[in-house]
């Protein structure tokens, strides 16, 4: 009898289990069992073949039409040239000396063919691949068990390699199910019966071998079960060990700070603003950490809430910092968090409030001097309020009280860089991050549970909505249209953007991201070209537009390779209106704050992701004229990713977008440092589709954390969370 821990060896024998660990890493019963099929091919039911890519490792089920063999100029050597089809489209599929494997490919015969998609003369062929006969009489001819093996109707296709075929994995999970009698289960059995959930055991029979797309269905269903379960434990586990974790508790004080602001500021408070505001309040007072996520549309006025919950920070008697991506960015929040509290920021200088406090920048590129007044200022606490980027990060930045730790933009920042600022204080500061567009994992994180979300929904009283259109770069007649548009807001008085994806100048680094930028990768296609032209540069857009386009205008360039001092001084300019158009790359998705810029173009805008294009646009239609973004593309009416910035074009709702941001990019590795789809610890749950389990999951792990934080009545479970947190990925989450 044999158990899930049982090495693959001891079942199958030495060459078979050698063959599944060196090419798949699977090396028990349990790593087997949860290697599960990819998709499921009925009987009769041939694959799609216009679907194959070159190079890659693919099963497919096809029908012979016709097979040739020629002898070769070697002596007692052959080639069969097999054409098979799935009813409308062929693919060639080529054998060298394959004789015996190879004799009963006859016109009519319905096989499974695995191997590598290669292309020869234009067309894509499969080379010596492995063969697997359907047709019952030709297998039992052969002895082999392809009738037996799957005679439900449905093929198991499993992610497979070159040297073990998705069916060789499916008879070794066949002999591995055929000695397993039972297995521990790790969902309670109360979790079972309240869902009508299978056990196990059953479950994975029901996945591996399918008499009916309804066993698939049930055998699924319960192992989402087990993967959302077990990742709720362990978030539930995070959130219970938050509570029981000491922090300072910050109150509010009615004669403070925030109460002179709130006396001063020149607008009147959104609803929400004030309702998340009173919300954080709450939570900074308690003692224990909050943990709250604030999402909000750009110009929602995020940075307002925050500013409010910082200065009840010092109110409180410590510290608050706020950790934004860029320098760009750092400057442009520490000119804001200047103009909205005016004497209240100024301690130490003549026009000072009484019970003013003091503003810090700490940034890479302060001078040696400034760097070290800064840092002291912050260590002494003097400066109540610290605005910086990376270099906040330091071990030399040292603080006499954080009370508080703001993340503008999470998504530009790991979870780890967040961490090590949280630890720079005795008891864990409260943490608030922000975001106008969730990327994945962070929009998986809160349905999954782990922080606590506020929504600001509203935008603050005359700010203007945006009108976005993708413009196709072939027609003519629209790209004049569009440099019209600049000209003419222009002409009214307005400023505009114009990003580009690249710096340019650098012909040995056709797709360079700015060095300004830290999360390059953000871009849907910039990174990699894949053979396509190199996407528009600031450097070679910009005397085009000059001389051609926009000539007659003041046009500037912005970008990371700029010295800080230069960036900061066209910014200046910019903000002050003696430029009309500013080049860029994305230095300026965040942050930047000029309520004159009314029009944008975003050159080459199918090369950058959802989440980017929205934040961009967010850059005009700050102020009280329309605002106007114009996506330009060569991308196809109809491709992809023409149908991706439609979608951007077709809505403002950012909610809506993270979705289909997440859609497209996955949830990125929720138990681990992976920020995008690339990897997944998720193999079957699915955030989108499965909304409803995940919540489901989420209740009955709370009760179940809160009856029994260790799960010591729960040893399955318990080992189940164990097996899936790996030591890395559970520091991850008790620093996160």
């Amino acid at each position: 009898m044999i158990d899930q821990t049982t090495r693959l060896r001891d079942v199958l024998g030495e060459k078979t289990a050698i063959m599944l660990a060196d090419a798949l890493g699977l090396e028990t019963a349990g790593d087997l069992l949860a290697h599960l099929p990819r998709r499921y091919e009925e009987r009769g039911e041939l694959t799609d073949l216009a679907n194959l890519t070159v190079g890659e490792v693919v099963t497919v089920q096809a029908q012979v039409v016709s097979a040739e063999r020629r002898p070769m100029r070697e002596r007692r050597r052959s080639m069969l040239t097999v054409t098979v089809t799935d009813g409308r489209h062929s693919l060639l599929v080529v054998f060298f000396n394959q004789v015996r494997q190879t004799r009963d490919l006859r016109s009519g015969v319905t096989a499974l063919f695995a191997g590598k998609v290669e292309e020869f003369r234009g067309r894509r062929q499969l080379t010596n691949p492995e063969v697997q006969l359907l047709d019952a009489e030709i297998a039992d001819a052969q002895g082999c068990d392809g009738a037996e093996g799957f005679a439900g109707g449905l093929v198991p296709i499993y992610p497979s390699a070159m040297k073990i075929p998705s069916w060789t994995i499916a008879k070794c999970v066949r002999m591995v199910l055929s000695d397993l009698t039972e297995i521990e289960d790790p969902l309670p059995a109360a979790i079972r019966s309240e869902h009508r959930l299978v056990g196990l055991l059953d479950a994975y029979s029901l996945v591996h071998q399918p008499s009916s797309w309804a066993d698939v269905t049930r055998g699924r269903a319960r192992l989402k079960w087990d993967e959302a379960l077990i990742l709720q434990v362990a978030l539930a586990q995070r959130r219970f060990d938050n509570e029981q974790t000491a922090a300072t508790a910050r109150h509010a004080r009615p004669d403070g700070l925030l109460a002179a602001f709130d006396a001063t500021v020149p607008f009147a408070l959104t609803a929400g603003q004030r309702t998340v505001g009173e919300t954080i309040a709450t939570e900074i007072a308690r003692p224990f950490p909050m943990h709250r996520l604030l999402q909000g549309e750009v110009g929602s006025g995020k940075t307002v809430v925050a500013l409010r919950a910082m200065l009840t920070a010092v109110d409180a008697g410590g510290q608050a910092v706020l950790l934004a991506p860029t320098e760009t960015l750092a400057a442009q929040h520490l000119r804001s968090l200047r103009d909205l509290l005016g004497p209240l920021g100024r301690a130490g200088e003549l026009d000072a409030a009484p019970g003013a406090t003091r503003i810090a920048l700490v940034t890479g590129s302060l001078g040696l001097r400034a760097r070290r007044e800064a840092l002291a200022a912050v260590a002494d606490g003097s400066a109540g309020l610290v605005v910086g980027t990376h270099a906040l990060l330091e071990e030399s930045v040292t603080f006499r009280d954080l009370a508080l730790v703001v993340v503008d933009e999470q998504h530009r920042f790991g979870v780890e860089q967040r961490d090590v600022l949280r630890s720079r204080s005795d008891r864990p500061p409260h943490l608030l991050v922000m975001t106008a567009t969730p990327i994945p994992r962070t929009v998986a994180m809160t349905v999954f549970g782990d922080l606590e979300v506020s929504t600001l929904t509203e935008l603050p009283a005359g700010r203007s909505p945006i009108a976005t259109f993708v413009v196709p770069a072939a027609n003519e007649v629209w790209t004049d249209r569009m440099w019209g548009r600049i000209r003419d807001e222009v002409a009214a008085g307005h400023q505009a953007y114009v990003v580009c994806p690249r710096i340019g100048e650098d012909p040995a680094d056709p797709a360079d991201p700015d060095p300004a930028d830290p999360d390059p990768d953000a871009t849907a296609d910039g990174a990699t070209e894949g053979g396509r032209r190199p996407s528009a540069a600031v450097l070679d857009v910009l005397p085009a537009l000059r001389d051609v386009e926009l000539a007659g205008l003041r046009v500037a360039a912005l970008h990371g390779r700029l010295h800080p001092e230069d960036k900061d001084r066209v910014m200046t300019r910019f903000a002050a209106g003696d430029i009309d158009v500013l080049v860029a790359t994305t230095v300026i998705e965040v942050g930047v704050d000029v309520p004159n810029a009314t029009v944008m173009v975003v050159a080459d805008a199918d090369r950058f992701g959802i989440s980017q294009l929205h934040q961009l646009r967010g850059r005009v239609g700050r102020g009280s004229a329309p605002g106007w973004c114009l996506l330009y593309t060569d991308a196809e009416p109809g491709s992809p990713a023409w149908e991706r910035l439609a979608a951007v074009a077709a809505t403002s709702d950012g909610a809506q977008l993270a979705r289909l941001d997440l859609a497209q990019r996955r949830e990125g590795d929720v138990l681990g440092a992976a920020q995008s789809g690339g990897r997944r610890a998720l193999r079957l749950l699915e955030l989108l589709k499965d909304e409803d389990l995940i919540l489901s999951a989420r209740d009955a792990a709370t009760a179940l954390v809160r009856a029994d934080p260790e799960l010591s009545a729960h040893p399955g479970l318990a080992a189940a969370l164990a097996a899936t947190l790996d030591e890395t990925t559970a520091a991850y989450l008790e620093k996160g």
